[in-house]
């Protein structure tokens, strides 16, 4: 098969993590006879620099030519003075919003590996796999009034949802359920706001489609202490974008490091993927960030863009076995742990896609 790909590697730790990402996919459609086709361009705070814009029309257009995007991180210091439409993420927002992608899907897992790094007690979290759905193109990210009176002093955003956002949303998240553990959890805030009381009404409407599913709902409140305190509980999470941007990465704890969860964006024109990290702009330029997360988008990308479910699940195992070999980049070793080779950004992409190859020739 032939994939065609849009890179934006973004800003900040970005380019590093996204380059060794790029190695694994490379290799991985090398090996199975398939053709990769890769585009490479500006978005967030090198494109401001560079062109004015945080999403460059030239990018805008390759990413509508491609079978999917992917991104490494958008965000700098530099820009925090700039209003929220002139800001790096602006890029993001509007990339998202033209390719349509709703339901942002943000896997959350402890391998035994790595419980622990996490501040939690591994009998905890040990264990545990959720997969967030977070709707992704409404909320207050998105909604309209929104604005700053400098003068005046105020400043407001809209949280709006229609109905058919909501249901088309929660259909994913159980179909997805579906194929799991058959529990979806729905997060919403539903005794305070309006809006929740519409996503909560919509999503047990939605659940008659699919009786095989168990629907539990919680408030956000109490599902950030649930997370911490009994997170194998939980199974999928259908949420706002908001709450799913709040909630997966307070998951990071989970993990032990938001540099192990990947993202992919879907059910628009073309898929977007990313990890859920950020810029990390006091770490570019050091080797020294953890690039698993970016690793297992690549996954989700061969999974959910290609549909090479075989090779997706050999980068998987590629990760879990460097883990097992006792391979971590820095933020993957809690102060005093000992036993632990720590490697660059560079050298864990490597050894990563030296593990892949030996998969393959196994296979």
């Amino acid at each position: 098969m032939k994939l065609k790909v849009l890179v934006t590697p973004g800003d900040g730790i970005g380019s590093e993590v996204i380059n060794e990402a790029v190695g694994v996919l490379k290799d991985v459609m090398a090996a199975g006879g398939h053709t990769l086709e890769l585009d490479f361009k500006r978005i967030g705070g090198v494109a401001i620099v560079a062109d004015g814009t945080p999403l460059p029309a030239d990018t805008l257009a390759a990413a509508l030519e491609s079978d999917a995007v992917f991104l490494g991180a958008v965000g700098g210091n530099e820009f925090e003075a700039l209003s929220p439409d002139k800001r790096p993420e602006a890029g993001l927002l509007g990339l998202r919003a033209a390719l349509g992608g709703f339901a942002n899907l943000r896997p959350t897992f402890a391998f035994k590996e790595t419980v622990v790094n996490s501040p939690l007690r591994p009998e905890i979290i040990d264990g545990t796999d959720i997969l967030f759905v977070r709707e992704l193109l409404g909320g207050l990210y998105y909604g309209q009034p929104r604005g700053w009176d400098r003068a005046k002093g105020e400043a407001f955003n809209t949280m709006y949802y229609k109905r058919d956002e909501v249901a088309r949303v929660a259909r994913v998240a159980f179909k997805l359920a579906q194929k799991r553990r058959k529990k979806l959890t729905s997060v919403d805030k539903a005794n305070v706001l309006e809006v929740s009381q519409m996503w909560r009404a919509t999503v047990i409407e939605v659940s008659a489609e699919f009786p095989d599913v168990t629907l539990e709902h919680q408030y956000v409140d109490a599902m950030s202490m649930h997370l911490m305190n009994r997170p194998r509980d939980f199974d999928v999470v259908v949420t706002e974008n908001t709450f799913g941007d709040i909630l997966s990465d307070e998951s990071g704890v989970i993990t032990g490091s938001l540099g192990m969860l990947p993202s992919a964006t879907i059910g628009g024109k073309i898929n977007l993927y990313e990890p859920i990290h950020g810029s990390a702009p006091n770490s570019a330029g050091k080797n020294s960030a953890n690039p698993m997360a970016t690793i297992l988008t690549a996954a989700m990308l061969l999974r959910h863009t290609a549909g090479l479910d075989q090779e997706a699940a050999v980068i998987e195992k590629a990760v879990r076995r460097v883990l097992e070999l006792g391979f971590r980049t820095r933020d993957l070793v809690r102060h005093g742990a000992e036993g632990y080779t720590v490697l660059s950004t560079s050298d864990m992409g490597a050894k990563v896609r030296e593990t892949v190859k030996t998969l393959l020739v196994s296979a």
